[in-house]
């Protein structure tokens, strides 16, 4: 199967971590087509940025119509229900996929994510996935998205500090990491605080396989129809 992974930012390198991210989980029989958009911001950090990064998103799904399900690589969710309107494949947010794989294996999750202006919208699509009850906070490193790219240590010791306070304070028992610039740290962090850290590219990945192979495709009735 081809599996379409769209970066909706501009950043070239940040498609790289992800297409890497997504192709460490992907079975070998998945092919992942890695993208970004060509038009639209160079990072996504609250409500003007998603919305200013939609056009991008749909033309570059407008150029790979052969595929078999559709990842989008922003934790906003970017334009999720825009793109499950223009196509009939699965298509996955990877924050909705990270949300939903915490709650199947942890009562509670706390968020790390990047600057304070994102965590509003986030908040928002727990409330609208029905998990906010599962979400104990969602917190800000206050690290901006693009900073993540340098691999700097002040960078990674800010995100170890956030998720020990969520499991000091929140007594959260998962960790969702909040940004798609996070993707290579699932492993170590999880090794490293022996509890669940999930990274939304993987989930977003495996679930959008599972879809596939269920042979299931969006719903054209309702909400989803483009008529």
């Amino acid at each position: 199967m081809k599996i379409l992974v769209i970066n909706p930012n501009t950043t070239s390198s940040m498609t790289d971590k992800i297409g890497a991210a997504a192709r460490a989980v992907a079975r070998p029989d998945t092919e992942i087509i890695a993208t970004n958009s060509q038009n639209g911001p160079a990072s996504i950090q609250g409500y003007l940025d998603v919305a200013t990064c939609v056009p991008g998103l749909l033309e570059e799904v407008a150029r790979h119509p052969d595929v078999d399900a559709i990842v989008i690589a922003c934790f906003d969710d970017t334009g999720l229900n825009a793109v499950r309107t223009l196509v009939s494949v699965p298509v996955l947010g990877i924050g909705e996929a990270a949300y939903h794989a915490a709650s199947m294996v942890a009562n509670k999750f706390s968020v790390i994510t990047t600057l304070s202006r994102s965590v509003p919208g986030l908040e928002d699509n727990l409330t609208r996935y029905g998990l906010a009850q599962k979400c104990a906070r969602v917190r800000a490193t206050e690290i901006p998205v693009l900073k993540l790219e340098e691999g700097d240590p002040a960078t990674m010791y800010k995100i170890r500090s956030e998720i020990r306070e969520a499991i000091d304070q929140d007594y959260a028992e998962a960790i969702v990491l909040g940004c798609a610039g996070m993707a290579d740290l699932m492993a170590d962090l999880s090794a490293e605080f022996g509890l669940p850290v999930i990274d939304g590219v993987a989930a977003g990945v495996t679930f959008a396989e599972a879809l596939v192979n269920t042979k299931l495709k969006t719903s054209k009735i309702g909400a989803y129809s483009s008529l």
